[in-house]
């Protein structure tokens, strides 16, 4: 068991929702890469991060949404480098992010209408595009 994730003061991860494993890296590391298991898959239950609101919740689904597996838990891997203990700083750092960014409600658009200036060129634009493309109907039409 991995001790529990504190990501903001009312947002928790507790241990009985994480679940850590090491695995053997794949990829250069010479006589040692077929020893030590310093890949790290860390695997978190969603259903039980405590203090999210529904809406949070629904944000952090939909950005986890590619990373997890069959039983709808979070899984996240790393073997950035040959030390299983940074391997797992970098696991809990990178889901620490997701449930962050999942607590930014996303800025509401604003509708604009576009300049005057804008209105103007894009007319002028359409107007170059008609003259090329008539030119072009000009000197087809008279081999026919």
């Amino acid at each position: 068991m991995a001790d529990s994730l504190r990501v903001t003061h009312r947002v928790l991860v507790p241990a009985a929702a994480i679940q850590v494993r090491a695995v053997r890296a794949s990829g250069p590391g010479g006589q040692n890469v077929n020893k030590v298991a310093s890949k790290v898959e860390f695997t978190v239950n969603l259903e039980l991060i405590e203090g999210l609101s529904e809406a949070e919740r629904m944000r952090l689904g939909l950005l986890t949404a590619k990373r997890r597996d069959a039983e709808g838990r979070l899984r996240v891997t790393s073997q950035r480098t040959r030390d299983q203990h940074r391997n797992l700083a970098d696991c809990r750092h990178r889901v620490r992010e997701l449930i962050e960014r999942s607590l930014r409600a996303p800025r509401q658009r604003r509708e604009t209408r576009p300049t005057g200036a804008a209105r103007q060129r894009r007319l002028a634009e359409k107007r170059q595009r008609s003259e090329r493309k008539q030119n072009r109907r000009r000197l087809g039409s008279e081999d026919a």
